[in-house]
């Protein structure tokens, strides 16, 4: 006796799918999202945004004693267009974070943003001026928290540890579920000029 259900040509074998991937999970099976994850994983390029004496911590793990490109990350991206990873380090004023969310959204995605030292975390020791943004995030996501006054380099690579434990785990399908809206697209544009009139002028 069979006991294999029989499959008419018409219908196609469904594969079980995970939860909210949709149909891109046929697509795209799980071996391949480790592969994904793997390379964006470990060839991070990173756009410095050196705003204060944090900036030289910075350059001490890039240098030749802590050595951050083992780890696969390459510093200083030519600009923000070809960047994967921005490094806040330094006080973030109310001036310059503008500046910083310009860049941000600059980014080609996936991006991810390391707020390294206590003044871009919080404001650090200059909380109470009234020209300090009290920490990056809240003008851009942060996925990592690098504390310290100043941060020493290991907790950079520490920190760079963390987000590329971060990269293995996600799901780009989860992250870019909720897409931005419209009104969000279109918040920063300039809204075009009138039409001249048809009839004027002829």
């Amino acid at each position: 006796m069979d006991v294999t259900p029989a499959v008419t040509p018409t219908e196609g074998v469904l594969l079980p799918e995970p939860k909210r991937l949709g149909v891109l999970s046929r697509l795209a099976p799980e071996p391949m999202k480790v592969v994904l994850n793997w390379g964006r994983r470990y060839s991070l390029w990173v756009f410095n945004f050196g705003l204060a004496c944090c900036a030289i911590e910075f350059i001490a793990a890039s240098m030749a004693r802590h050595d951050f490109i083992r780890l696969g990350v390459i510093p200083f991206a030519p600009g923000p267009r070809q960047a994967d990873l921005m490094i806040v380090s330094g006080t973030v004023t109310d001036k310059m974070a503008p500046a910083v969310k310009r860049l941000y959204e600059q980014m080609p995605e996936p991006k991810y943003v390391i707020s390294f030292g206590a003044c871009s975390n919080c404001g650090g020791p200059y909380w109470d001026s009234y020209s300090v943004t009290k920490g990056v995030d809240q003008i851009i996501p942060v996925d990592v928290y690098v504390p310290g006054c100043p941060p020493r380099p290991e907790a950079l690579l520490q920190g760079i540890l963390k987000l590329q434990e971060k990269i293995a785990r996600e799901s780009l399908a989860e992250r870019y579920a909720a897409g931005p809206s419209v009104s969000q697209l279109t918040s920063g544009l300039v809204t075009p000029p009138p039409a001249p009139a048809q009839g004027a002028g002829a």
